[in-house]
Order: structure tokens, then C-alpha cells, then sequence
């Protein structure tokens, strides 16, 4: 499938214990030199704090890895992270309960936060 362009979507873990299902993501993505890490979650990307409890909540429309990491945001864990960082592989973090925004995501279009070296 990867020789015809084809789209590959993984889930799962590795089956080893204390690697989470962010890092098997990462790892996974940086096996096949995938051209961005697709978070979907519950939200519309990473916020300054939790949006299901604070209305207030500002998203990010980019951050960088090490923005991440600092400001303790707790969307991946820092392994996961730095797979992506080391790799220069970009995170897009969106809602996958949206219609359209896996289309939207793998199309390119601005969505959700998008992570990377320089943000």
C-alpha cells in the first residue's frame, strides 16, 4: 500500500509494557517515514488548559516540540514527543468527532495544532 501512496492507518500498541499507544504512534510513523503524526482526539487541538473543564481554554494553532514539553501540555507523552522532534516529523493534534477533519487533516488544510520544530 505504501508503494502506491496509499494512506496507512495504524492503531494499537506494540504489546510491550510501559509504551504508550503515543509512543507506538511515533515509533510506527518514524519506521514507515510518514509525513506527519496525526493525533485525533476529543478536541480541536492542544489548548493552555483542559477545555472540558475551562471555558476559557485557548487552543494553539501551532507550538513547537519543545513548547510541549516545557509547558507541560500532557496532549502525548514526552517520548512520543521527542520521536517526532527528533525525526522532524510534524504533529497534528484535531478532533476526530468533527465530520471532515480526517479528510481535512490528511488533505493538508489548516485544522486542529500542528506541531513542530519552529511551530
Amino acid at each position: 500500500h505504501l508503494e502506491k501512496n496509499r494512506i496507512v492507518i495504524l492503531a494499537g500498541g506494540t504489546g510491550n509494557p510501559f509504551v504508550t499507544t503515543d509512543t507506538a504512534a511515533a515509533l510506527r510513523a518514524r519506521e514507515l517515514d510518514a509525513d506527519a503524526l496525526l493525533k485525533a482526539t476529543r478536541v480541536d487541538g492542544i489548548y493552555n488548559d483542559d477545555p472540558e473543564k475551562n471555558t476559557h481554554a485557548e487552543r494553539y494553532p501551532t507550538l513547537t516540540y519543545d513548547q510541549m514539553v516545557r509547558d507541560n501540555l500532557k496532549v502525548m507523552d514526552v517520548a512520543a514527543i521527542s520521536m517526532c522532534r527528533d525525526g522532524k516529523m510534524p504533529i497534528i493534534v484535531f478532533n476526530y468527532k468533527q465530520e471532515g477533519n480526517i479528510e481535512r487533516a490528511i488533505a493538508g488544510q489548516p485544522i486542529g495544532t500542528v506541531v513542530t520544530e519552529s511551530g
